[in-house]
């Protein structure tokens, strides 16, 4: 099993904090978001690492994973930056990290042990963290309905309601080379200009529209958080004891 690290834009909500280094490269309790993601992936013993760079690449070369670069990143989302390292995806399961987000190695773990061709963690006590990101948590919340079976049934839509949000979607996810045939098999009528502006939160949702495509939602419930602002840092390091729903722990 291999994993992939997709850091290729600049992430400009950050604005000062990403103007001279990647978002990735930003720190949360003292250490850098790519950081926290290496260190969870390592202890579940994931060694084949490879990153998807763009801007300021040349800061995470010390890092020394295997590197698959995204020469559009400023122009395309985060679809287009996975389908730069299609290779491994057609070779062997991986599992995928957004690189504005920790969690804990037991979020990893969660996704080594399904059996499915796609799956993703979420966080169904979301609410708690949205509450303290945003004054108002529906602001930046989306969409996420999970079927009896614990299948994802939306995803990524907005909503005024919290009745439409079971958890929220945490940008860790696995797939394998079938899961991968089956992505790539829905979006080959897209023209090249249509998915290079797509999400894969958008992906999900087209293959539960367009295939009827089972995809796994695990819920996790440990140390996590998403890092789209400057005052995101700031509510992660409020929590100067390090409890959930944020980090657990620093090892």
């Amino acid at each position: 099993m291999k994993a992939i690290i997709l850091a290729a834009g600049r992430g400009s909500r950050m604005k000062d904090l990403t103007e001279s280094k990647p978002k990735c490269l930003v720190s949360v309790h003292g250490r850098p978001l790519i950081e926290w993601q290496l260190n969870a992936l390592r202890r579940k013993e994931i060694t084949s690492i490879g990153i998807v760079t763009g801007y300021r690449r040349e800061m995470l070369e010390k890092y020394k994973l295997t590197e698959f670069i995204n020469k559009d990143w400023a122009s395309t989302q985060m679809f287009s930056s996975l389908s730069c390292a299609h290779r491994w995806l057609e070779e062997d399961t991986c599992i995928i990290s957004y690189s504005d987000i920790f969690y804990e190695p037991e979020a990893i773990n969660l996704l080594i042990e399904s059996n499915s061709n796609l799956a993703i963690t979420y966080d169904p006590n979301w609410h708690e963290i949205w509450s303290k990101r945003f004054s108002d948590p529906l602001l930046d919340a989306e969409t996420f309905r999970l079927s009896s079976s614990s299948c994802l049934l939306e995803i990524g839509k907005k909503t005024s309601s919290t009745l439409d949000i079971e958890g929220q979607y945490m940008g860790l996810l696995r797939i394998t080379p079938d899961g991968w045939k089956e992505i790539e098999s829905v979006l080959k009528s897209l023209r090249k200009t249509e998915r290079d502006k797509i999400q894969l939160t958008t992906v999900l949702q087209t293959l539960i529209e367009k295939a009827s495509y089972k995809i796994e939602a695990i819920p996790y419930l440990g140390g996590w958080g998403e890092v789209d602002s400057a005052s995101d840092i700031s509510t992660y390091e409020l929590e100067a004891d390090g409890q959930a729903p944020f980090i657990k722990s620093k090892d």
